[in-house]
């Protein structure tokens, strides 16, 4: 893709992200490509959607982040609105989804103004309600959410909202990791009945439930005891938080099953947050139904994305002590020739995918 309008996202608390920033307006200037900063609030002041995030910057088709995965999610929200594809430059310390080291910015532009970069699609997640979302307005009382100007509540779908009488109001969110639910009292845990692919499944009573999409496996639904999902995936995670019942086990769905949520008569108020963003509250007898978006993340990569590498040494896994007499252990392909037929179909790693076509 050649690159017409560029969006920056910055970490204003670290310096190294600051600095990284000025590289990208930078090259922008010696490429010619107007550039904007965006995302960017200050005490007090009010924040933009996604959609009015993207049109207010002049809706660029290549968004920069700099920070950490909170600072891609950040980018991720307007990405999606406009089909913009998204470049994470790595700030943090246990992301997963930026990739691009910092003092790799340049090389990296280059790539995707000259078309050499690959672009990954991600799963996303959209959502329907019985009513609008709303924020009550003492809601700093109730949770410590204020430490930074919230999100507005979502505004309605206009389009999906076309012909869709009678199945609640369809909502313009988007997220890349999750939409979660969870007791908005600390004394009070929420209590809901959950539907995947429209049959009930079970009622819970819980701190939270976290619908996750295979990218946000390894966020709040991993912490949670989720299982780690290729993000190469299609699929809907559900996983429930510190359950007061017998089955408290996560659950993977289908991508084309929905999974609702009903808040029951006896329960707390529940807060939903999206990507970690409070966007609304429910009162008994409210719904949410979370579903596969059409609307696809398009994220840059320098070369294919070497997640379980990633895995490995973000979550500083180890091995058994008692394998330590192998020394080294082998990959389970080592081509010596062409890949052959009944594997040239796989998603091999980059190692054994450059070894295999260098012969």
């Amino acid at each position: 893709m050649s690159v017409e309008r560029v969006g920056v996202v910055v970490h204003q608390g670290r310096p190294e992200a600051v600095a990284a920033a000025q590289v990208v307006r930078d090259w922008c200037a010696d490429e010619a490509v107007p550039c904007t900063d965006i995302d960017v609030w200050h005490d007090h002041s009010r924040r933009r959607g996604g959609r009015e995030e993207a049109d207010v910057a002049g809706n660029p088709d290549l968004i920069v982040t700099l920070g950490g995965d909170g600072t891609f999610l950040r980018g991720a929200r307007i990405a999606a609105k406009n089909r913009a594809a998204v470049l994470g430059i790595d700030l943090g310390r246990v992301g997963f989804l930026t990739e691009v080291p910092a003092d790799e910015v340049v090389r990296a532009l280059d790539a995707v103004h000259q078309g050499r970069a690959e672009i990954e699609e991600r799963m996303t997640l959209t959502m329907r309600a019985s009513r609008v979302l709303e924020v009550p307005k003492d809601i700093d009382a109730l949770m410590a959410y204020g430490r930074r100007p919230m999100l507005p509540p979502p505004h309605i779908d206009l389009e999906a909202e076309a012909g869709a009488e009678g199945w609640g109001v369809a909502l313009d969110v988007t997220a890349l990791n999750d939409v979660v639910v969870e007791k908005l009292a600390r004394d009070r845990q929420v209590s809901l009945g959950v539907y995947i692919g429209g049959r009930r499944l079970a009622s819970y009573s819980a701190d939270a439930v976290i619908v996750a999409t295979p990218t946000g496996s390894t966020a709040y639904s991993f912490a949670a005891g989720g299982p780690v999902v290729s993000p190469r995936m299609d699929a809907v995670v559900f996983t429930p938080v510190a359950a007061h019942m017998t089955f408290n086990r996560t659950v993977v769905a289908a991508p084309d099953e929905p999974v609702a949520m009903r808040v029951l008569p006896h329960s707390g108020q529940g807060a939903v947050t999206i990507d970690g963003q409070l966007r609304g509250v429910l009162d008994a007898g409210d719904w949410i139904g979370v579903y596969r978006a059409p609307r696809r993340l398009r994220v840059v990569r320098l070369g294919r994305h070497d997640f379980y590498g990633r895995l490995r040494a973000r979550l500083r896994l180890t091995d058994a002590p008692a394998t330590a007499v192998d020394e080294d252990s082998a990959p389970l392909f080592r081509p010596d020739g062409p890949v052959p037929h009944d594997l040239a179909h796989l998603h091999l790693s980059l190692a054994d995918r450059d070894a295999g076509a260098a012969d």
